[in-house]
């Protein structure tokens, strides 16, 4: 997956009007303005690597001469105590930069990381993780990256691009065949049609509507072993709600072609990272 870097440097610059505000007083009252420095951002946990790009970037737009030599690629596994980018340059900018870098890079890593995870278990299983519109506001397009990065897939990005009829919609419109009818009536042609489910009978409605995906949410073993029985080969199959580590493969066996999670990206831990700066040099002194 290719991130639009227009919209990468629009969340990274908004993220540091935040932190930078007026300016970054320690770093202005305590460094030279001439003063440059070297160090590394490092891995201080196990997992898998994104948003070194964006990290890279970040320093970037502070000021251009800085050097970010990155030592790892995204999606690459790693260990604690791995060298992930080597930086160097003006100091000023490095300091002010590093925590927006780190913070989106801890992130990021942190998705990349779970997602693997869940994505190596289902391995010999014909179910894709996929994630959802769960994300931290903002940062929706990064966090969809590193879902991609960890090996999951996406879901919609948002409320443009696929219809997804859930229980309040259909409650609204007064039923899923009235729900359908209306989405394939009124949404442009190319577009699937996913109607969420919870009871058999719905799944059984939604196939008398001809949905394209139907979402079995929130429904037991015992359900959902008799919703893809049910369904045929006749609708993809996406299950969701409660999904974690612990019962992933139990869903996958149930043969469910998709399973979403929330939990990929709204709850998800960063992955512990840090960047380390050796001596500051002004002129032909080192300030240690």
């Amino acid at each position: 997956m290719l991130l639009n870097m227009r919209l990468v440097d629009e969340i990274i610059e908004t993220a540091l009007r935040e932190d930078i505000g007026t300016g970054d007083v320690t770093t202005l009252s305590t460094i030279p303005d001439d003063a440059t420095t070297r160090g590394f951002i490092y891995a201080k946990d196990e997992g898998v690597v994104a948003g070194l790009p964006v990290a890279q970037r970040v320093f970037y737009i502070l000021n251009s001469k800085i050097e970010f030599i990155a030592q790892k690629k995204d999606g690459e596994k790693v260990v604690k105590g791995d060298i992930l980018a080597e930086i160097a340059g003006p100091a000023r900018p490095i300091l002010t930069g590093e925590r927006v870098a780190l913070n989106l890079l801890q992130r990021l890593s942190g998705i990349a990381t779970r997602t693997a995870r869940i994505s190596e278990m289902l391995t010999y299983y014909n179910t894709t993780v996929v994630d959802t519109r769960k994300t931290t506001p903002g940062l929706r397009i990064l966090e969809k990256y590193a879902v991609r990065i960890g090996g999951g897939k996406n879901h919609r990005f948002g409320l443009y691009d696929a219809v997804l009829i859930k229980d309040n919609h259909i409650k609204v419109a007064g039923g899923i065949k009235k729900a359908v009818a209306l989405a394939r009536g009124n949404a442009p042609h190319t577009m699937k049609i996913e109607v969420e489910v919870e009871t058999l009978d719905g799944v059984r409605e939604a196939l008398e509507a001809r949905a394209d995906i139907i979402m079995l949410d929130n429904m037991d073993f015992a359900a959902i072993k008799e919703a893809v029985i049910t369904i045929d080969g006749q609708a993809q199959i996406e299950a969701s709600g409660g999904i974690d580590e612990e019962n992933v493969i139990d869903y996958a066996k149930a043969g469910v072609d998709f399973i979403s999670m929330g939990a990929l990206t709204h709850s998800v831990k960063a992955l512990d990272i840090s960047l380390d700066l050796g001596e500051i040099k002004t002129g032909e002194q080192y300030i240690g």
